[in-house]
């Protein structure tokens, strides 16, 4: 089974928080929708035949498409690949274009998973992070698309400067009343090249302070899990049943092709990642170029990533896996370096699968970081 992931490279506008590969201009979206039907022709055997069970539309932000012009790009992806027969189809949406007669025609179609981005029901929070929806519209497309959907999934970001632990709470119970039953939830991050960090060094907005964050979080995890929800990733809490396959597929190293600008694919051993650029994907897929860098993992790289996603999940990492598919050296040195997190119970092993503890989670990806096997050769 494997995956394709479709980016959509277009916002109505940019949040002040956002570095991914969007452009504000629909001057080029024909072209550009042309060009996605045209790379997934390109490479068309590159799955081996696989069957298709996931399709995700991802961004920027594809709920700018018409519903018309999503169905178009499905049909292609059922036309060129083998799907299977209950494919999980999601497409990530703002609030701002769910309108009902959309949610409506979305119901009709394909889709069958929402991924909706409301981050904050909060007025100043959705300003502050220049999102182009309200609080107003963010509950009004949910009453209507909990009614058309049984599948979705909400955005929520947390460490927001001033918020406070009763706010946060606020944010995360209004999903619980409304029965959603998939919640990502993330820390407001600040990157290099966006307008958040100019801002924050101007003095505009205040800098988030990991200390809040972090008692988000903790809260965060305590109270989904009274509520049934599963914290199967670090970012991500599910009733049973609602796990994400996409996102799933990902940290369990399955096969995916990503189609579009900035697009990322991963076929087992090889990486490979789409130029960022809307103008020269366009240029290149039209002349039947595939405008993409591709790196070849070695065991190092394929060990690293298996410990950076494993310890990620519920699924953790295993201890038999790794000396199956890495070998001995990488299996003593797991080990080794797991013990220390292990005595401080920021680690727990059961059997031959090493987890991260809840007192761990916030520190998840340092500790990753700190098992990797560094290759000095």
């Amino acid at each position: 089974m494997a995956g394709i992931y479709i980016h959509i490279p277009f916002c109505k506008q940019a949040c002040h928080y956002c570095d991914f590969h969007f452009s504000t201009s629909l001057k080029k979206k024909e072209e550009m929708l042309a060009g996605l039907k045209h790379e997934m022709a390109l490479r068309q055997t590159e799955l081996d035949g696989e069957i298709i069970e996931t399709i995700y539309f991802g961004g920027g932000t594809p709920s700018i498409l018409e519903v018309d012009e999503i169905n178009d790009l499905i049909q292609t992806v059922y036309n060129l690949f083998e799907v299977n027969e209950n494919p999980e189809i999601t497409l990530e949406a703002n609030p701002d274009d769910l309108d009902k007669a959309t949610l409506y025609k979305l119901a009709e179609s394909r889709v069958n998973r929402l991924s909706i981005g409301i981050q904050s029901f909060y007025e100043d929070d959705l300003k502050m992070m220049n999102r182009a929806h309200n609080s107003t519209e963010a509950i009004e497309c949910l009453e209507i698309a909990t009614s058309l959907f049984h599948n979705i999934s909400i955005d929520l970001i947390y460490g927001i400067p001033n918020m406070s632990n009763e706010r946060w709470l606020s944010n995360v119970q209004r999903i619980l009343d409304l029965g959603i039953p998939h919640i990502s939830c993330y820390a407001l991050t600040v990157e290099e090249r966006t307008a958040l960090n100019k801002l924050i060094k101007k003095g505009v907005i205040p800098s988030p302070e990991e200390e809040v964050a972090h008692q988000h979080f903790m809260l965060l995890i305590e109270t989904l899990k009274a509520n049934g929800y599963i914290h199967y990733e670090l970012s991500n809490f599910a009733k049973p049943g609602y796990y994400s396959k996409n996102n799933s597929a990902y940290w369990l190293g399955k096969k995916y092709l990503g189609i579009g600008p900035s697009a990322h694919s991963f076929d087992g051993v090889h990486r490979s990642w789409n130029i960022a650029n809307n103008s020269l994907y366009i240029k290149d897929i039209s002349e039947d170029k595939l405008p993409r860098e591709i790196e070849e993992l070695n065991l190092t790289d394929r060990y690293n990533e298996y410990i950076m996603t494993g310890l990620r999940t519920i699924w953790g990492v295993d201890l038999t896996r790794v000396e199956r598919e890495f070998g001995k050296t990488y299996h003593d040195y797991l080990v080794k370096l797991s013990t220390p997190f292990l005595e401080e119970e920021l680690m727990h092993k059961e059997g031959d699968i090493l987890t991260i503890t809840n007192k761990g989670k916030f520190l998840s990806d340092g500790i990753a970081s700190d098992l990797f096997y560094l290759d000095l050769k």
